[in-house]
């Protein structure tokens, strides 16, 4: 490491792991409040700075790494880098690390939660007991669908992916799944198959949704899309939000052209298209993939460490360009 402390600007408080490692090293400036750092302000305080470490909820663009020339470093505190221009970073030799691996758990968990919660109206039934409507158990009462045994269809078989998938062989189901390329451990590991998008969503009654936001990915699921799936499917977005088009879903739950669905993640964060939230067969949960004590620590610590080590010159494992890496 160089004799000079770096500077780090720090967009969000993180979990204590990762604020203490940050403070052995570095001379952090930290927005302190709990809402997103302010266009003005994150331009206004990385001029100066030689890292930023950023929530998935930060743009960073060219304009704000043009506004730092001494910027060397990004910590992004997610897996995805979809906020980030990765490419203008590496023209300018800016390293951009993440947080792979440590959230695949966490995230798995709540797609097969939200993909229970949803099958079995949990929310539902939880309003209808608060409302004070539970006088009597009834054979015709809250009937939902039924999990075990029934065909998950996942599309984007990554570490995510693949781990839902596992939790699905758990409840005895018929996995299907979908993904840019072939995964033989999984049709020989756990006995996935393969299917193009439109016979995964016309055979599955779950859909589970695990690939990144790209160009191809915006929007993939429309109405096209649902209307290929069968009237009492279930869609579960843990992703990106722009993974779906929000206006056709919510046209989809309302016209029964599906069951319901499970949303975590949304078009224009951390706005909800209005019209879902009057729905009652789709439970939106506030992009708490990750959000686990243990997970969201050792994210903190993932994303403090890998900035650390490009600062003192080493490659770090979680980083995202690391063609523009030069020791």
């Amino acid at each position: 490491m160089n004799d000079a402390i770096p500077s780090l600007l720090v967009t969000r408080i993180l979990p204590e792991e990762g604020m203490a490692l940050l403070k052995r090293f570095a001379c952090l400036d930290v927005w302190g409040e709990d809402r997103p750092m302010p266009r003005n302000e994150l331009l206004e305080r990385i001029h100066d700075k030689d890292g930023l470490l950023c929530l998935l909820g930060d743009r960073i663009d060219s304009e704000v790494m043009d506004n730092a020339p001494r910027l060397r470093v990004i910590g992004n505190y997610a897996v995805g880098v979809d906020n980030i221009d990765v490419d203008h970073a590496t023209s300018r030799g800016i390293l951009v690390v993440n947080t792979p691996g440590v959230l695949t758990d966490a995230t798995a968990d709540l797609a097969f939660g939200l993909i229970l919660a949803v099958a079995r109206r949990l929310a539902e039934g939880d309003r209808f007991i608060r409302e004070g409507r539970f006088v009597s158990w009834s054979p015709t009462l809250m009937l939902g669908k039924q999990v075990h045994g029934a065909t998950l269809g996942v599309v984007g078989a990554g570490k995510i992916g693949e781990a839902v998938l596992r939790r699905g062989r758990c409840f005895g189901m018929r996995l299907l799944y979908n993904s840019r390329s072939r995964k033989r451990h999984l049709e020989e590991g756990i006995g996935a198959h393969y299917r193009e998008l439109d016979e995964l969503l016309g055979e599955s009654d779950f859909v589970s949704l695990n690939c990144p936001l790209t160009d191809s990915t915006r929007h993939l699921i429309g109405e096209r899309e649902l209307s290929l799936m069968k009237s009492d499917a279930v869609l579960v977005n843990t992703s990106r939000g722009p993974v779906v088009d929000e206006k056709a879903l919510s046209r989809a739950l309302s016209g029964r052209v599906i069951g319901g669905a499970g949303l975590d993640v949304y078009e224009e964060e951390p706005k909800v298209y209005p019209p879902l939230m009057e729905l009652d067969n789709v439970i939106l949960v506030p992009h708490i993939g990750s959000a686990t004590t243990l997970t969201r620590g050792r994210m903190a610590s993932m994303v403090a460490g890998g900035i650390r080590s490009i600062f003192e010159g080493n490659m770090p494992d979680n980083l995202v360009n690391p063609e523009a890496f030069h020791p």
